[in-house]
């Protein structure tokens, strides 16, 4: 599987100390042989593409997978931040095409549009932004966008075109990715779930974000789990309220699957912290063994890029390399 890390949230963060953890957090990522890292973005986070400038100046190859949601700018400014960069540092980026958000970030930018019409607006705007960075005079007559013999400057090399991923689990989502030729970035369920459903017939490449914490034994793998994301009743009051409030599709089917185990554990598939509000994603916790089996699985199903959640640090890291090696192995058949 392609690689990427996630860069912690800002907000943990004091003024100036941020730089300091982003740019180790990307120099560890890169040294350890990661593509890139998630930089993604709310109304209280600082600016992913000027994270993205950071991490850019502070690496060699690294690939920031900034998130772009088309609330904070028209496809031209997103479009000339893409080649502003390359022409600045001759580097890549990988996007991240996100519809939606908390529910309180969209009230607070006055966005009404339902769900699957704010996918609809995605791919508008991520044709727009396409066509400008093939460096075509761009003319597009859309609902949301309308443009007429745009062009942008500085203009791209080719050969620095970002990756394009889709954020979401829903219909809508799989139909956005499909149409804008994107991979589909998804917070999956167990690949039990997924193989009963049929998700490897994709029209799309599929990425998944989860954590992983894996040790040589399952037991201390738990250990640490447990310490890491303790029981937090306010946090899942929290998460109760963000999932009456929202209309995200994966949150909900997350939550939904959550609440079919006390712990939210199925196997070495864990959503606790996410019940806790503590984090978004699933988590997978057990053996080197039992884990990589698990990676093994969603690699059955067609996934090709896994997004990791924040790592804590060197040490949890090369835990994380050693499993994702040993997902590499053939999957064994069960005894009949």
């Amino acid at each position: 599987m392609k690689l990427f890390t996630t860069a912690p949230p800002s907000d943990r963060f004091m003024p100036r100390a941020y730089l300091d953890e982003i740019a180790a957090v990307a120099r560890r990522s890169e040294a350890a042989g990661a593509a890139g890292m998630l930089i993604y973005t709310d109304n209280s986070l600082a600016d992913p593409w000027t994270v993205a400038q950071a991490v850019l100046e502070r690496t060699e190859r690294f690939v920031p997978l900034v998130a772009t949601q088309p609330l904070y700018m028209h496809p031209l400014t997103a479009a000339r931040k893409v080649s502003s960069l390359a022409f600045l540092y001759g580097r890549r980026l990988a996007l991240n095409m996100v519809a939606g958000g908390f529910a309180r970030d969209l009230t607070q930018l006055g966005d009404g549009t339902a769900h699957d019409d704010r996918y609809a607006r995605l791919i508008e705007y991520t044709r727009v932004l396409q066509s400008l960075l093939r460096g075509e005079a761009a003319t597009f007559h859309g609902e949301y966008y309308r443009v007429e013999g745009l062009r942008l400057a500085p203009a791209l090399d080719t050969v620095l075109m970002p990756d394009f991923y889709v954020s979401g689990a829903s219909e809508a989502a799989a139909a956005a990715a499909a149409a804008v030729g994107a991979t589909q970035l998804g917070y999956t369920g167990p690949p039990e779930a997924l193989e009963t459903r049929g998700d490897a017939e994709s029209r799309h490449p599929l990425a998944l974000r989860l954590g992983i914490i894996a040790r040589p034994e399952s037991a201390a793998a738990w250990e640490v789990a447990h310490a890491r994301f303790p029981a937090d009743r306010r946090g899942q009051l929290a998460h109760r309220m963000a999932m009456n409030v929202s209309d995200s599709v994966w949150l909900k089917q997350l939550g939904a699957i959550a609440d079919k185990a006390e712990d939210g554990r199925f196997g070495v598939y864990w959503l606790e912290p996410l019940r806790n509000y503590k984090t978004f994603c699933p988590y997978l916790v057990g053996s080197y063994d039992d884990v990589a089996d698990c990676i093994a699985r969603y690699r059955a199903l067609g996934y090709r890029t896994l997004v990791l959640d924040a790592v804590n640090d060197e040490a949890d890291l090369s835990h994380i390399l050693h499993v994702l090696e040993l997902g590499r192995r053939p999957l064994v058949p069960e005894p009949a």
